[in-house]
């Protein structure tokens, strides 16, 4: 599965930025901590894997923007091209020694995310895509399910943490979905819950309040895993709006219609 030379640089730097991380992982213990904002926490782990991706990234493509998680966006020379980046979603996971979290790579040009890459690299899952060429979990090709009944399908979503005020209107969103469906699951890395759908663990995602690189990649790979993602109001962008709902080409109607009742 030949991928283009944009994508191959990708999949270079998740997999260096990743190697970094897992080292890490397995001291998380001995991590050097700082509070970033209530139940926020930014780590040395992460800022050394961010300062890998941006090496690898920018360093292959000096001219394309930059917007990542913990520092500044930098506009480019190209003004058409940026990198979107969250060097580890799923911080909290991480700092309790819980193996899910993972890097996210999107590059968007003209506005519209072209490629997009996902990695666990605690299980050494790697989800990517790039723009009509389809979508992959390392050498297999993936698409989201095929279950057609709300009350055969699991989906996931985000439960606010504290200091943020939205949580009344995602317990009603549970109230909607969980009579009706086989279970929602909360497993803190939008950027997973993403390529899960896409590779048909789950039927579908939703969640507010997010940032463009919690799921600018998730865009692209659940689109070319052949399912929906749009943002939770219709008329606008999920990846600016930071509002998402996806899921499986069977069930993303009925389900978009239950998140958007809110």
């Amino acid at each position: 599965m030949p991928g283009s030379a944009n994508l191959n640089i990708m999949l270079k730097a998740a997999r260096k930025a990743g190697r970094s991380l897992v080292k890490d992982f397995r001291e998380v213990e001995n991590l050097q901590v700082s509070m970033k904002g209530a139940g926020d926490f930014v780590s040395r782990a992460d800022l050394a894997a961010q300062a890998i991706l941006k090496e690898e990234l920018c360093g292959a493509r000096p001219t394309y923007g930059w917007l990542a998680e913990e520092e500044k966006e930098i506009d480019g020379e190209d003004p058409t091209r940026r990198w979107i980046v969250d060097p580890l979603d799923g911080t909290t996971n991480f700092l309790h020694g819980l193996p899910h979290w993972a890097i996210s790579i999107a590059l968007e040009h003209k506005g519209q995310i072209v490629a997009g890459v996902v990695y666990d690299a605690a299980k050494d899952e790697m989800f990517f895509a790039e723009k009509g060429e389809g979508a992959w979990m390392n050498d297999q090709r993936i698409r989201v399910s095929g279950r057609s009944h709300m009350i055969e399908a699991v989906f996931a979503t985000g439960i606010p943490y504290a200091g943020r005020g939205d949580l009344p209107d995602v317990i009603k969103d549970i109230a909607r979905v969980a009579p009706v469906s086989a279970g929602i699951r909360r497993w803190g890395a939008a950027s997973l819950d993403m390529a899960y759908v896409a590779a048909g663990r789950y039927e579908g995602y939703w969640e507010r309040r997010l940032n463009a690189w919690d799921i600018a990649a998730g865009v692209v790979i659940m689109r070319e895993a052949g399912g929906f993602v749009e943002a939770i109001d219709p008329e606008r962008n999920p990846v600016e709006d930071g509002e998402v709902v996806c899921g499986n080409a069977n069930l993303f109607e009925s389900f978009a219609k239950i998140i958007r009742k809110a």
